[in-house]
């Protein structure tokens, strides 16, 4: 199966939370960079998922997302099948971008269809916060306005075409999300509406002005270069907006999808280079990538 990511087309820290979490309100959308998840079902005498993935440093036991997944439905569901799988990981960790949240988001999913479907879609969606904030909104259609911790999902409009170029650039470093947390403060956020952010892309208006991201701040503080990055890639002309997804380290242009030239320069070594496309599912269905993804590169 195909496991898409997300980007956040804004991100808005609405208050520090009682219990160390934060409220945000954020329009996600689903995007078309992904990997892949192969699901075998295993004999009826199996006791446990067997997990491997082709990246390394991705855990494979029971802290990896896909098996909390697919305890978590045979917990909720009563379901007893175990499954061989297999992940081909192209979206990079600590990119912001849900790479792994989108893996459990396809478990669930695929749990579901092998059991013939005894969870709505719905049922799908509330279970997945559980055990992560971001894996609820891939149970959307593909966009969708998360509050909350980012578990209370309201489907939307796409706010953009979804034939609108993308530009995914993430330097090698990830950055920890706890980290950027840790770096941000309160009395610097945006005091934008994120209702009238919202409204602003679904009315066409400025894609710059409404992208707002407010934990763009703190990652910059706890990584300096990310901002140098995204300061040159705006200032090549060729983008409308160009804004950091999620908790970084991915920054996203809109507009085109054709890499800079000094992407590669000395110093950008590593460099995750990606075009992608919105995508949206229609009821009942998984989300099918719209670009092919050989094109994805990596910067010499």
């Amino acid at each position: 199966m195909f496991s898409p990511s997300k980007i956040n087309l804004f991100l808005r820290v609405m208050r520090r939370r009682e219990d160390g979490y934060h409220d945000l309100a954020s329009l996600f959308h689903v995007i078309d960079l992904g990997d892949t998840v192969d699901f075998v079902p295993l004999s009826p005498d199996a006791a446990h998922d067997e997990l491997t993935c082709n990246m390394e440093g991705v855990p494979t036991d029971e802290s990896n997302l896909v098996i909390k997944a697919l305890n978590l439905f045979r917990r909720r569901t009563g379901a007893q099948q175990y499954f061989r799988v297999h992940l081909h990981k192209v979206v990079p960790h600590g990119a912001g971008l849900g790479g792994g949240s989108a893996n459990a988001a396809t478990a669930l999913w695929a749990a579901n269809e092998a059991a013939g479907r005894p969870a709505t879609n719905a049922q799908l969606l509330d279970w997945a916060g559980e055990i992560g904030s971001d894996i609820s909104v891939f149970f959307s259609q593909g966009a969708a306005y998360c509050t909350g911790r980012g578990e209370v999902v309201e489907d939307v409009a796409p706010p953009l075409p979804l034939a609108t170029p993308l530009l995914l650039v993430k330097p090698l470093q990830g950055l920890a999300t706890p980290a950027v947390f840790r770096a941000l403060d309160l009395a610097g956020r945006s005091t934008a509406d994120p209702r009238g952010l919202l409204a602003a892309l679904a009315a066409g208006r400025s894609v710059s002005e409404a992208c707002v991201n407010d934990l763009e701040a703190p990652a910059f503080a706890v990584m300096p270069e990310l901002a140098e990055l995204k300061e040159r890639l705006a200032g090549e002309g060729l983008f409308d907006a160009v804004f950091m997804t999620g908790s970084g380290s991915t920054i996203v242009c809109v507009g085109a999808d054709q890499p800079p030239a000094f992407l590669q320069e000395p110093g950008y070594e590593g460099t995750f280079v990606a075009p992608a496309r919105l995508i949206a599912r229609p009821p009942g269905e998984w989300y099918q990538p719209a670009l092919l993804r050989a094109s994805v590169a990596v910067a010499a």
